[in-house]
């Protein structure tokens, strides 16, 4: 009989310490974004995203997203920058084409969120 208790304290044990890793990880990531001096910057003392910011705060916390989008020439990620950086919805299809165009150099680059948004901002 204490055989099977023993086994539930070990499991309840490992999913604690998962658990905890996963919560490190998260606030390690939150913690680097804000203790950047651009990732301060980002906010205002209530701590909304400034309206000027909120382009570079989408890109940071959505990259991976944006970057499938970029591949595929188009997704809800990919529209939703296009929205955030005003382009205008007549351009937006050469707006996906340049996003697409521009995929192989940050992947081959391993290009940062500011890095690539400034790729995209370029020609338009």
């Amino acid at each position: 009989m204490g055989r099977p208790r023993h086994i539930v304290t070990l499991l309840s044990g490992a999913a604690a310490l998962v658990l905890s890793l996963s919560a490190c990880s998260i606030t390690e990531t939150i913690n680097n974004i804000l203790s950047s001096t651009s990732g301060r910057s980002w906010f205002t003392e209530d701590g909304l995203v400034k309206e000027d910011q909120k382009v570079n705060a989408f890109m940071a916390f959505n990259f991976e997203n944006v970057k499938q989008d970029m591949a595929n020439g188009q997704g809800e990620y990919l529209d939703s920058l296009s929205t955030l950086m005003g382009i205008p919805q007549d351009r937006r299809a050469s707006f996906y084409a340049h996003a697409q165009s521009s995929y192989p150099f940050v992947l081959k680059h391993h290009s940062s969120p500011q890095e690539t948004l400034a790729l995209l901002v370029k020609n338009l």
